[in-house]
């Protein structure tokens, strides 16, 4: 399910949908404490049963953090 613009989650305002496929949906989100823009992908429901999806996620989360840096 999309989130509207303007939707808090977490620590992040929804902006806008970045992109959408088969596993998750990408925002662009600002930070509501540090102000700043950035990417946050959700999982879909469907995959959050799936221990092997939710790893992959877990680990696509890691590097990303890693090249970020």
């Amino acid at each position: 399910m999309p989130l509207d613009g303007g939707t808090n989650f977490g620590p992040h305002e929804i902006l806008s949908l970045i992109g959408k496929g088969g596993m998750a949906e990408v925002y662009r989100t600002e930070g509501t404490v540090l102000k700043r823009n950035v990417a946050l992908k959700v999982l879909s429901e469907g995959f959050l049963a799936d221990p092997e999806h939710k790893i992959r996620f877990q680990r696509e989360a890691e590097l990303i953090t890693c090249f970020v840096r």
